[in-house]
């Protein structure tokens, strides 16, 4: 048998590895290349946001005793009334069942220039209001973790769609070459796992990047864990010879998104080892910022960290970055139950690092230009659950809250009823949080579509609405 040429034997073991979408790595700055699926590209129109950091806080933290005021609460603490639960509903289809009012277990006050009404369960992020703008309106799909975890993220309670990240990225493009255009930190196993930052039928690039797990630690992600044994030369070769392989095999199965993504993943794992060190690597921060953030502290540490690495990533150009605040748990964070008084403890976590990554952003420019997005898959009901000492899940009506990125500072919009159980002025569904959000970066919801099964799709899917009134 006649030995085989250096093409025939790329030819034959080149199977199992794609087309590379080269990624400029050759220099360690500036965009992917023109012809790469990651290249920069323009917005349908021009964007007052660059970015997007989305701070999750997972489990759906209570927004009567966070943000949302509702003197009722107080004044009719234990009486009976009827609300219309949406657990009972989606179960029974019963309405009007009898529950307890609860009153919160924080106090409010006004703060700010703005005056605007925020409890002592977020002292410190109280004091950025003035930066903020509240959504008191919103509701969504979904009574239970997992369908309105996945709506929150994807546009879909069930089926499998994109996630906003990788809507982003796949609208825009990645701004630099060698990191992701789309991070989450931190995401949580259950829920829909990675489907809250996968791509679902848009093509595999466009997925997000994970950087360790809800309920672990910071080491997680850090220097030690992404830099590889092998040397920098070692690794060159070989991924020069992976792009050798992809290159010949290509030639025999051309248009192959698999082979393409499978590339693509060696691709962004190779720069992943060489320059998300340094973006990751907090040591070259000043030691009042990391104090700022709370690391080094044991209750705030792990989320301080993630909070910097979040301004960090999105410096070096990365489009979306989702920091989860959760503990790895069957039960979410922030799913209080039987047990409201431990919204403290989580609060208590993230309080001053979100804080902290506001002022930060602001000092150094980057607020204008950066959207923060703040919030959980639905809020609680002002009621207690089954006469206990904790809230259930409220899709019906809850808060977010932005930040930079062209919205209104110090304002409010929409407003839930007297109780805070549903919302009743300028709603706000989910899609349109999602149809603002991408309106913020030049995206326009109704024409940011992909082609698949026959039928265009969108993250709205044929809903949503740009809430112009929050919009500086």
């Amino acid at each position: 048998m006649l030995p085989l040429s250096r093409r025939q034997w790329l030819a034959n073991t080149g199977c199992g590895f794609g087309a590379l979408a080269f990624a400029g790595l050759a220099s360690a700055n500036g965009p992917a290349k023109a012809d790469s699926p990651l290249s920069p590209k323009k917005p349908h129109f021009a964007p007052k946001a660059k970015r997007v950091i989305f701070l999750f806080m997972q489990g759906g933290v209570s927004h009567v005793d966070s943000f949302d005021r509702k003197p009722r609460l107080d004044t009719d603490d234990g009486k009976q009334f009827a609300f219309d639960d949406a657990r009972v509903l989606a179960n029974t289809g019963m309405k009007g069942s009898s529950q307890r009012v609860m009153k919160p277990l924080w106090k409010f006050a006004q703060h700010g220039r703005c005056g605007r009404w925020a409890s002592d369960l977020f002292p410190e992020v109280a004091k950025k209001v003035d930066d903020l703008c509240f959504v008191h309106s919103l509701h969504t799909e979904g009574v239970a973790h997992g369908p309105a975890t996945l709506f929150l993220h994807c546009g879909s309670t069930t089926f499998v769609r994109p996630s906003m990240g990788a809507w982003v990225l796949y609208g825009l493009g990645s701004e630099g070459a060698n990191l992701p255009g789309f991070v989450s930190i931190a995401p949580s196993t259950g829920n829909g796992g990675a489907r809250n930052y996968g791509p679902a039928f848009l093509p595999a690039v466009y997925q997000g990047t994970p950087l360790g797990k809800a309920g672990g630690s910071a080491d997680e992600m850090t220097v030690r864990n992404l830099k590889s044994a092998a040397s920098v030369a070692d690794q060159q070769k070989r991924l020069d010879l992976l792009r050798e392989l992809t290159a010949e095999q290509m030639k025999r199965t051309p248009g192959e998104a698999e082979f393409e993504a499978v590339a693509q993943s060696y691709e962004t794992a190779w720069a992943m080892q060489q320059y998300a060190p340094d973006a990751l690597d907090l040591a070259t921060e000043t030691k009042d910022t990391k104090s700022a953030y709370g690391i080094g502290e044991k209750t705030t540490d792990t989320f301080g960290r993630q909070c910097l690495m979040a301004r960090r990533l999105c410096e070096r150009g990365v489009r979306f970055v989702q920091v989860t605040y959760g503990d790895g748990s069957a039960n979410p964070a922030w799913d209080q139950h039987s047990n409201l008084a431990k919204h403290g403890d989580h609060a208590r976590a993230v309080d001053r690092p979100i804080a902290a990554l506001l002022a930060d952003l602001k000092q150094r420019g980057l607020l204008e230009d950066t959207l923060v997005w703040w919030g959980g898959e639905f809020g609680r009901t002002p009621y207690a659950e089954k006469n206990g000492t904790g809230r259930d899940h409220n899709p019906g009506g809850f808060t977010v809250w932005l930040a930079g990125g062209g919205v209104k500072p110090g304002f409010a919009f929409g407003a839930t009823d007297e109780f805070g159980a549903a919302a009743v002025e300028n709603k706000v569904h989910m899609h349109d949080l999602h149809a603002t959000i991408l309106h913020q970066l030049g995206l326009d919801h109704e024409k940011l579509t992909y082609k698949y099964a026959g039928r265009d799709f969108r993250l709205t899917d044929v809903h949503g609405r740009v809430v112009k009134d929050i919009l500086a």
